[in-house]
């Protein structure tokens, strides 16, 4: 094989990783003050989707605090929230009965009047537009895929994935090295379990000190529905049915645009029993007979998935260390209870960008923005998380007791008594750890989909537009290729098979008898699920090729 050539190298002030909120609100607040101090400041944003906003999947009903700090005239400039919240229900469902929570019984944060129903993934475009007008120059469809370090062990920017290799290794004819982006500072972006920022967060120690990351699964369809059906600006959030009481999560109905309707369930990735699939809860809850009607005459448009950050306050880790930080979903700023994060994606990705900012004006470079750290806990993202700090930690011990603690934990804290409840709970560990022998656990029947309202998840994949290139080294790969049957299949009953959205993980007869685990990594939806929950942490995800995974239209 002939020697492979040097990578090329770019030098920025600042190289940004991810083009969601808080990747594109850092870009945008860096070019902005730039412009106001009269100062050069040299952005580089890199997206691994195909175009901004491609892998970009959220509810969303959006609280436009961040937004309006960013771009207070966001109305005026067209930014796509053109459907504010008309009205909230809250139900508690059981297998046939919804029981709706009067709203004056509801946490005053819960209200979600003064937010806008939308597609997070067209708003990010729309900042994209924004990004590029200011300057930023924005990379979509290349991935960054190795954290570059200089001789002192400060990150001096990342390098993107070689592209045209084979499976096997080899280079095919269209074969590319990657380029090196070397910054004075780069912040990652990247969403949640997000991969270089594992990396970087395991090289500095940034969780030491802090409770292990919770995660949820969310699941989401989008639907056009018949216009007698249509409520614009109607918001349904439910708890219960179809999950157990001892699996945690809830779902959401937003009624927006042109007939458009998000529908989604959210799963708690602690769940003990290996026999539940999140998907297949998903396709359930849409049968309940307070809700069915909805879709009757629509019509099922795109679907995908996403892990999503839900620790909270006490798993935030340290956000900065020696040439870098991490902003947004990257280090978790989800409000759980809200099932909000874009608002604090955006305000973090800003504070950030202005610690950076501050330094590259002391001409300083790959030190440590400390600045970044106080601003965050000086800002109202902190109190934003300290007032549900323990909603998550109380859901934990049962859905029931959950819901009647944390409510009153955000009540106190809304009516100024939040100092009653000074402690905050633990998380009790990795979401990994939680999975039950199969032997112990109840089995659950799921139904045959039935094509109209329920669906298998191959036909959903479809509706995802996710394309990989075939021939190229699998994103997913195994550190052991022999614990998915002899530990996860033999004790767990193989959950990967379930908790994947997808239907990348399946087990198939192996040659000369027994059985062994396919991957189909072309399906792979870049939820991140099967990184978080595997028993033994035995799957490794890296970045496919540039421009790989969904293409969510709308999402």
């Amino acid at each position: 094989m002939s020697e492979v050539a040097a990578r090329e190298a770019m030098e920025y002030d600042v190289v940004v990783v991810g083009g969601g909120p808080a990747g594109l609100a850092a870009a945008i607040r860096l070019k902005q003050l730039a412009a106001a101090s009269g100062r050069e400041a040299s952005v580089c944003l890199l997206e691994k989707g195909s175009e901004i906003g491609a892998h970009v999947i959220s509810g969303a009903v959006i609280d436009p605090r961040g937004l309006g700090e960013l771009f207070p005239d966001w109305k005026e400039r067209g930014a796509p929230l053109d459907t504010p919240v008309r009205e909230d229900r809250f139900l508690l469902l059981t297998a046939d009965r919804a029981w709706r929570i009067p709203n004056g019984l509801l946490p005053p944060l819960m209200d979600n009047h003064g937010n806008y129903i939308g597609s997070l993934g067209n708003l990010c475009r729309w900042l994209g537009a924004q990004a590029e007008s200011l300057g930023v120059e924005i990379y979509p469809g290349f991935a960054a895929a190795e954290v570059l370090y200089d001789d002192d062990g400060a990150v001096m920017g990342v390098a993107t994935g070689d592209v045209g290799i084979a499976r096997d290794g080899a280079h095919k004819p269209g074969f590319q090295r990657g380029m090196e982006l070397h910054a004075k500072y780069t912040l990652f972006a990247e969403g949640a379990r997000g991969s270089l920022s594992q990396l970087v967060m395991a090289k500095y120690n940034l969780r030491d000190g802090v409770d292990p990351q919770k995660y949820g699964i969310g699941i989401k369809e989008l639907w056009e529905v018949a216009a007698g059906r249509h409520h614009p600006g109607l918001v349904i959030h439910s708890q219960g049915w179809p999950l157990a009481n001892d699996a945690g999560g809830g779902s959401f109905l937003y009624h927006y645009g042109e007939r458009l309707v998000s529908v989604g369930f959210v799963v708690h990735l602690n769940y003990a029993n290996p026999h539940l699939s999140p998907f297949d809860e998903m396709q359930r809850f849409k049968t309940h007979p307070a809700l069915r009607d909805t879709f009757a005459g629509g019509k099922r448009l795109a679907y995908g998935a996403r892990a999503i950050n839900e620790g909270g306050l006490q798993s935030v880790p340290k956000l900065a260390f020696p040439g870098g930080a991490l902003c947004g979903c990257s280090a978790g700023f989800v409000n759980l209870p809200r099932i909000k994060g874009s608002h604090n994606a955006i305000k973090t990705g800003m504070l950030a960008a202005e610690a950076a900012f501050a330094a590259l004006g002391e001409n300083r470079a790959r030190d440590t923005l400390s600045a970044y750290e106080d601003a965050w806990r000086g800002s109202w993202v902190y109190e934003d998380l300290y007032k549900v700090r323990n909603v998550k930690p109380g859901l934990d011990r049962g859905l029931w007791y959950g819901t009647l603690h944390g409510g009153a934990h955000m009540w106190l804290n809304d009516v100024g008594l939040g100092g009653l409840v000074p402690w905050t709970l633990r998380h009790k560990g990795p979401d990994h750890e939680t999975l039950r022998p199969a032997s112990e656990m109840p089995r659950i029947d799921y139904p045959k989909p039935d094509g109209t309202l329920t669906f298998d998840r191959l036909s959903s994949v479809y509706l995802s537009n996710t394309s990989h290139e075939e021939d190229q080294p699998a994103h997913l790969a195994l550190r052991d290729a022999a614990i998915p049957v002899a530990v996860n299949l033999a004790r767990y009953d193989g959950p990967e098979s379930r908790y994947c959205p997808a239907g990348v993980y399946e087990f198939v007869d192996a040659e000369g008898g027994g059985r062994r685990l396919q991957i189909n990594a072309a399906n792979c939806v870049h939820c991140k699920t099967c990184d978080i929950k595997d028993p033994r942490q035995n799957i490794r995800w890296v970045a496919p090729e540039g421009g790989g995974g969904p293409n969510y239209p709308g999402m």
